[in-house]
């Protein structure tokens, strides 16, 4: 009985035309193959299963500047003080995680996991936090200019004494956050939630952008907002200011001032 030899099968994963998750990658390799050989076929599969299982591994590498540790389980470590600076930490699940004095500066941390985690004191300029889930993470004296928090999830979380000059919290929601003795020059909140959450004692130099933030109960005694952007009256109308705090031009004291303790 005359076998048909299998043809090369062509690798669209080296070539950057395919795998897993590409149908049309999987489609050309079904017609290279399975029309001449079922072994050719099963082959390829093999292939790209331990070509996954070599990405997957990339969780077990030591931590280092660079290292890429997308979509991996590190939960409840010690890693205080290591160094990943400009790493690939995208959906990575760091829940209960000490990285306090931690190198994140230009990190990728986009979706991860900080839920109960503590960042103090680490070194974050430039990170990127979009779209984290980070309730009740400790980011106390975390430096994290320039950084973004765009879209996270931040309830409850610990910014005291943080240094976030120029970082973007657009549509964050941070109620109950504590930014107390935080520098926010230059910090954007667009469509932020702030409801609840504390600016008392926070120092900046120049604007701060609240641009459709919502405010409820925000704490903002003895705050100097003078310079702030895109504040409305009704959105002062819903937080807690006293005789000290400095609003922009146009805008007046409400007359619940000063709220009860909450």
């Amino acid at each position: 009985m005359h076998i048909l030899k299998p043809k090369p099968i062509r690798s669209f994963v080296a070539t950057g035309e395919g795998g897993f998750s590409d149908t049309i990658g999987i489609k050309r390799a079904i017609r290279a193959c399975g029309k001449r050989s079922a072994i050719g076929l099963s082959a390829f599969l093999v292939t790209l299963a331990l070509s996954n299982l070599a990405y997957a591994a990339n969780c077990k590498d030591p931590s280092a500047p660079g290292a890429d540790w997308s979509d991996c389980n590190k939960k409840q470590l010690m890693l205080g003080g290591i160094d990943l600076e400009g790493g690939n930490l995208v959906n990575t699940d760091f829940t209960l995680t000490d990285l306090r004095g931690a190198n994140l500066t230009a990190a990728n941390l986009e979706k991860a996991t900080l839920v109960r985690s503590s960042l103090a004191g680490a070194r974050a300029d430039k990170a990127n936090f979009a779209k984290v889930e980070a309730y009740r993470t400790s980011f106390a004296g975390i430096s994290a200019e320039g950084a973004s928090f765009n879209s996270s999830e931040l309830q409850r979380t610990n910014f005291t004494g943080a240094k976030l000059t120029g970082a973007d919290f657009e549509k964050a929601e941070l109620g109950r956050a504590n930014f107390e003795k935080a520098v926010i020059t230059g910090t954007r909140f667009p469509m932020a939630n702030l409801s609840r959450a504390t600016f008392s004692g926070s120092s900046f130099e120049g604007p701060i952008d609240f641009t459709d933030a919502f405010m409820f109960l925000t704490r903002i005694e003895g705050v100097d907002l003078s310079a702030a952007t895109g504040l409305e009256q009704e959105q002062v109308n819903l937080t807690c200011g006293d005789s000290a705090t400095k609003l922009p031009a146009g805008l007046s004291t409400p007359a619940n001032w000063p709220c009860p303790v909450d």
